[in-house]
């Protein structure tokens, strides 16, 4: 069926228009469309800077380097070889370091899952060449966090976030951050799908709709094919898609086939129905993903279409990301009275940048609630011109 949806995304420079078409591409025949391709006004430094930022050179890989060097640049298509090469060895490595972590924390009985990284490239793309992953990131029990942390921390794994001041991780936070200096390994804790005040589903719900993965010889679990959707829309549309590569797992995960009876009453119970159709707009009109009846009418809510329409921007022009409009965007995906009334609180909550700008006590941490107005501004008036901070 057409979809009935019109984002303005003309607007978009024709390098990103060209990665949209190519990204879109299903079946063979459709290549045939770029043998009258204008390329003319194609900037393909910029195009190669686009395909790197959004994390997608495997694909575009793939699909450009049967066609003729005379339409397709030979510098361009030898860059998306090397990078697709390096994206390889460096996921093979991550479902080395997968195996080993699963073991490990099976064996000192901290039931883990696995977010992201070669599982899901295996289960959305068949292949785990075929999705770009820097890291692990993997889900425990909010309970077993000092049992894990002093785990990784045996293995030779150094965090890399913190110090945290008045408990501030537990309500800013979903995930701490380590890395394996001798292996060049990072790998994420989370406790948290997402950071509060979104709602989800908690650990146990998690793990009893596990999956285990076919990818390794020792049993690797990550989320049911539904909580994973759930999970990729949260996390794409927090991040305003900024990448495409987490549109295309959405449009892979759409054309597999989803229970879709399932992903409603995830939604309804966890109040996200304007996300997925958020996600559904923008993967069907940028990535032409076919949206069949019974996902359209999660599309028809003029929330989802005006939060497509301000990801939008984020995607033409991710230096938005460091700006209030990213800011007020993250404001407007809370869904509850309750949600924005958290996050209008959080405002006010210190943080460890507090405590770097005004050095007190464990004692009188207290104080940084009053004070956290005014070392806020002195931060942002010793701001040099053109360097953000948090």
């Amino acid at each position: 069926m057409e979809n009935n949806f019109n984002l303005e995304n003309e607007l978009f420079p024709n390098e990103l228009k060209l990665l949209l078409e190519i990204l879109a591409i299903e079946k063979e025949e459709e290549y045939d469309y770029f043998s009258n391709y204008s390329f003319r006004e194609i900037d393909w430094k910029l195009f190669l800077q686009l395909v790197m930022h959004h994390r997608v050179y495997p694909i575009i890989y793939l699909k450009l380097k049967t066609l003729d060097e005379k339409i397709i640049p030979q510098f361009v298509i030898l860059t998306l070889y090397k990078e697709y090469q390096k994206n390889t060895y460096s996921m093979l490595a991550l479902c080395r370091e997968m195996e080993q972590i699963s073991n490990l924390f099976t064996e000192n009985h901290i039931p883990i899952l696995f977010l992201k990284g070669p599982v899901i490239a295996a289960d959305i793309y068949g292949d785990i060449s075929l999705r770009t992953s820097k890291d692990l990131d993997i889900l425990v029990p909010m309970n077993t966090l000092h049992k894990a942390d002093k785990l990784l921390l045996s293995f030779g794994f150094g965090k890399t976030t913190g110090p945290y001041i008045l408990n501030e991780w537990k309500w800013r936070t979903h995930h701490i951050v380590y890395f394996h200096p001798e292996r060049n390994i990072q790998l994420e804790i989370h406790w948290r799908l997402q950071p509060l005040p979104s709602s989800e589903p908690g650990f146990n719900e998690l793990w009893e709709r596990k999956r285990v993965s076919t990818i390794t010889s020792y049993p690797v679990y990550f989320l049911g094919k539904e909580d994973l959707f759930f999970f990729l829309i949260s996390h794409g549309s927090r991040h305003a898609w900024s990448r495409l590569r987490w549109l295309l797992d959405i449009d892979k995960i759409v054309r597999s086939g989803i229970n879709l009876n399932e992903v409603n009453l995830l939604l309804k119970n966890y109040q996200s129905i304007h996300l997925v159709g958020q996600a559904l707009i923008l993967a069907s009109q940028l990535l032409k993903t076919p949206i069949n009846e019974e996902m359209k009418l999660l599309n028809v809510k003029s929330r989802s279409k005006e939060l497509a329409h301000k990801a939008l921007f984020v995607i033409k022009d991710r230096c938005l990301l460091d700006t209030n409009y990213y800011k007020h965007y993250c404001l407007s995906l809370n869904s509850t009275n309750l949600q924005k009334i958290y996050s209008f609180m959080l405002l006010f909550y210190p943080n460890s940048a507090d405590a770097m700008t005004l050095r007190l006590p464990k004692s009188l941490h207290f104080l940084y609630f009053p004070l956290r107005p005014f070392l806020w501004v002195f931060r942002k008036t010793r701001v040099k011109p053109g360097i953000s901070q948090n």
